[in-house]
């Protein structure tokens, strides 16, 4: 398979959980990784020590992806170091779960800023530079939220469910200029917010679950690295690695 010697990505949210396995799994196929972070920077630093410890290059950049002028400022920061930008992972996301009739407002429109209008600042920003090489991979971290809904999740489901309409109208823009853009769509995934759940509530996923557990990081990880060596002729689409909890 191809390698990404040469390539640079930004991998926002990368400090831990998919991110951090993403941003590992590009830097062991060749990759430059920028390891954006906005609160978890000790574990972003860390992360950045054990990949340049592996011969990787690798830096942190604090950005919150919510902010637009952060977000130009790690890119600026991407290619004072690297000197071009390649790939790029949507991956950065919170979530604030509540029901309808008590979220707030502000818990609303932190989920959105957060989840959905920052795979717009941040693909906004590489774009100029990925249409000047004619070359791009993008890829957008929705969520099997926002495929079929889930109670006490609809600012998360609505952010999820827009990043996959994203996709498929980015995806249509930018294909004459060599840029694929897909959307990866994962069920539930052993990272630190599923961990911390009940074993009784833990139980009940996966009981829902046809292949009887919980995905990996690593697996999420590896179908990104694929689409980003070998899909070429992929775009527009949204994958879903969820053990079968929805087809």
């Amino acid at each position: 398979m191809k390698r990404l010697d040469g390539q640079v990505a930004i991998v926002t949210g990368a400090s831990r959980g998919i991110g951090r396995a993403v941003a590992k799994e590009l830097a062991e196929w060749g990759a430059a990784v920028v390891v954006n972070y906005y609160q978890s920077q000790e574990q972003a630093e860390q992360l950045v020590s054990d990949l340049t410890g592996q011969g990787a290059r690798a830096i942190a950049v604090r950005a919150g992806v919510a902010h637009p002028d952060d977000v130009q400022a790690m890119v600026e920061r991407a290619l004072e170091e690297f000197g071009q930008i390649d790939i790029l992972v949507n991956n950065a996301g919170v979530n604030r779960d509540r029901t309808l009739r008590r979220m707030s407002v502000e818990e609303w429109h932190e989920v959105i800023n957060t989840d959905l209008n920052s795979a717009f600042y941040c693909t906004s920003a590489v774009l100029p530079h990925m249409i000047e090489r004619n070359y791009g991979r993008i890829i957008n971290m929705s969520s099997i939220i926002g495929q079929m809904g889930n109670a006490g999740q609809s600012n998360y489901a609505a952010a999820k469910a827009g990043l996959i309409a994203f996709t498929k109208s980015a995806a249509q823009e930018l294909a004459r200029y060599n840029i694929t853009v897909n959307a990866m769509c994962p069920g539930f995934v052993e990272t630190d917010m599923v961990i911390a759940l009940s074993d009784e509530v833990k139980e009940a996923l996966v009981s829902r679950i046809p292949l009887g557990r919980f995905g990996r990081p690593e697996e999420v990880a590896a179908f990104i690295r694929f689409l980003v060596t070998e899909g070429d002729w992929i775009t527009g689409q949204q994958f879903n690695p969820n053990g079968g909890m929805y087809m």
